[in-house]
């Protein structure tokens, strides 16, 4: 499926919208009055009214990433429960193996996923397993959910005219712990050290939002939460602006983004606000609340930003002023990932 939406539509990663629209989200089988949330572009949970709590179930796939396939899809699938104000809890993960997969090698990506679920305080209550046919590299498909209180939950479509964006930790975070192991032998090629790229592989450690998020939904500072994954920060801005009708301006000179990022950005001709930026938190607040969720966050020792306002909407999601002065708008919720881009190229450069 994935080569086959990239020889057609030049793309890989998530389903554009117009196939979301037409095959996926139309195709839903019995409505049920119980859900307040269901399949919805911009939006990663479903939500269950469950009387004074809802259930929320986040699934996600780990298809870019090979050495740290575990832990990024416990802590991924967790951001995305997270950010809706719940705690993980339970979690169900489906194994999907190649042919040729060692013991050790699975005996590594489950202890991940144990000592990951154990981090975030979830337990594995079920899931799958399989060698399967044909397969480029092993998948991880995890599913999260837990339960939140009615009236502390938290939507990506909440956003409001006048909020102010904030975001935790370094845009690309995730991505550029994947491009340090993934793609270690090209950057090294290119002149990066082994020992710098070992030092941004341990980035990984850093994927979490759980805590920064648990923090602002605990003290209802927020008006919506969304956890950066495909398509980068700008994909997760699209996102929050599409599913609350609003348009987001953003300034690149405020994004707090590390050095090694910028380097293997530039080494391997990517736009490091567009790659998997899984460990960012990118929330909006009201301005009166927003001296307080600052403070509580760098009282904890979290790195945080403010990094753009929410308006109402303009005829585009997402403005973006660029270092240098260069405007760009989105008008598509739709962002392609700088890495699944780099892995339709076949590591080829």
């Amino acid at each position: 499926m994935i080569r086959g939406l990239y020889g057609v539509l030049g793309v890989i990663g998530k389903l554009p919208p117009n196939l979301l629209r037409k095959y996926i989200l139309n195709r839903i089988g019995c409505r049920d009055d119980a859900v307040v949330i269901g399949p919805a572009l911009g939006e990663d949970s479903a939500v269950i009214n469950l009387d004074d709590k809802h259930l929320i179930i986040h699934s996600d796939p780990i298809t870019g990433a090979v050495e740290y396939l575990g832990w990024l899809a416990v802590h991924i699938a967790s951001n995305d429960i997270a950010v809706s104000g719940a705690r993980p809890r339970w979690l169900l993960p489906i194994y999907f193996f190649t042919e040729d997969t060692s013991i050790e090698f699975i005996d590594n990506i489950t202890r991940q996923v144990d000592e990951a679920a154990k981090e975030v305080g979830a337990m594995i209550v079920g899931g799958h397993s399989e060698f399967t046919p044909g397969l480029p590299r092993p998948i991880i498909s995890m599913t999260a959910s837990g339960l939140v209180d009615k009236d502390k939950y938290i939507s990506t479509g909440g956003a409001q005219a006048g909020d102010i964006v904030i975001m935790t930790k370094y845009a690309g975070l995730e991505g550029t712990a994947i491009l340090a192991s993934d793609f270690r032998e090209i950057l090294i090629k290119k002149g990066v050290s082994a020992g710098e790229l070992d030092k941004s592989r341990e980035l990984i450690k850093q994927i979490s939002v759980v805590r920064e998020a648990s923090l602002l939904s605990d003290y209802q500072y927020v008006t919506s939460m969304h956890d950066p994954t495909e398509g980068g920060l700008i994909g997760g801005l699209t996102e929050i602006a599409y599913a609350s009708n609003k348009s987001i301006i953003i300034y690149e000179d405020k994004v707090n983004v590390l050095p090694q990022t910028l380097k293997y950005s530039r080494l391997l001709n990517i736009d490091y606000l567009k790659f998997i930026s899984s460990g960012v938190l990118i929330a909006t607040v009201p301005p009166k609340y927003i001296d307080d969720a600052v403070k509580l966050l760098e009282k904890n020792n979290i790195v945080v930003s403010q990094i753009g306002h929410v308006e109402s909407y303009k005829g585009y999601l997402l403005k973006l002023i660029r270092r240098d002065g260069g405007v760009e708008e989105y008008t598509d919720v739709y962002v392609t990932d700088e890495i699944m881009r780099l892995w339709g190229k076949g590591n080829s450069y």
